[in-house]
């Protein structure tokens, strides 16, 4: 075995592969990771500190706290596999990356109800509805929905804290609409306490992600939605370290009067195929 010889040779070794696409990705896998070893003449010792970095980068993950996801959001493969696989009709609200944060199971609530549960922040009240591409309502849709608090930090993160806060589970009404309570998205960076974030040390990128509400819409019949909506006029949109903003998430938290915030948001789910 040589250079010139191993890539062929790993490719090779997935020829009894039964399932057509495992063997497609692993070939495809071994002729590019072997190109990029050549490519900027991999010694060693980074080899081995690439293999550390992984190392750190798995047994940093828990039940709470995915650290491989965030890995692929900085390094932007995220957002693309996202563009791949959502090209959804025009009008169709956009998708954008799902975060290392998500819990399955959150509270459900009703209608009106108080999301944050405790979490600090200002008081803000989000409303909106769950539409298809004709504008007909969506109704019995489940919308999972979850934040940070203004501290930047999400109820997971968090491990004096016995219970969920900035998350929760609610089903639109039969017109499509729904309202919640919650607190004014803020800012934040992304863990810098682990490997992703020596990464981000190392080359400089800043951590700072834009203000943001994270959506899951799922409707029997559609394509399930991942998404944010993000906050008009944050000093981060053009920065975001995952590449998640998109144009069309950008909305207006408004202040009236009465000193209260709202956000008003309508989502247009696409049709499965």
């Amino acid at each position: 075995m040589n250079t010139h010889s191993i890539t062929a040779a790993a490719i090779d070794s997935f020829s009894n592969t039964d399932d057509p696409r495992l063997k497609e990705i692993l070939g495809s896998l071994v002729k590019h990771l072997h190109a990029f070893a050549m490519d900027v003449k991999l010694t060693e010792p980074e080899w081995f500190r690439g293999i550390e970095f992984l190392t750190a980068v798995g047994q940093k993950c828990t039940d709470k706290r995915q650290e491989f996801i965030l890995l692929s959001d900085v390094l932007g493969l995220s957002m693309l596999t996202v563009a791949m696989n959502n090209d959804q009709a025009d009008g169709c609200t956009e998708s954008t990356v799902f975060g290392p944060f998500y819990v399955e199971e959150a509270p459900h609530y009703e209608h009106g109800a108080d999301i944050s549960n405790g979490a600090s922040g200002q008081a803000c009240m989000v409303q909106g509805s769950v539409k298809n591409i004709s504008g007909h309502p969506i109704p019995h849709a489940t919308i999972d929905v979850w934040q940070a608090d203004d501290e930047g930090f999400y109820d997971v993160q968090k491990d004096d804290l016995d219970h969920a806060q900035a998350r929760g589970v609610l089903h639109s009404r039969a017109d499509g609409s729904f309202n919640f309570k919650t607190i004014v998205a803020e800012a934040y960076p992304i863990p810098m306490d682990g490997p992703v974030g020596t990464m981000l040390s190392a080359t400089q990128r800043s951590p700072w992600r834009p203000a943001h509400l994270h959506f899951m819409i799922r409707a029997e019949g559609y394509e399930t939605l991942i998404t944010h909506v993000f906050k008009q006029g944050d000093a981060y949109l053009q920065t975001d370290p995952v590449f998640g903003v998109r144009d069309s998430l950008i909305a207006d938290w408004v202040t009236g009067t009465d000193g209260l915030t709202t956000l008003n948001f309508d989502f247009v789910l696409n049709a499965e195929k």
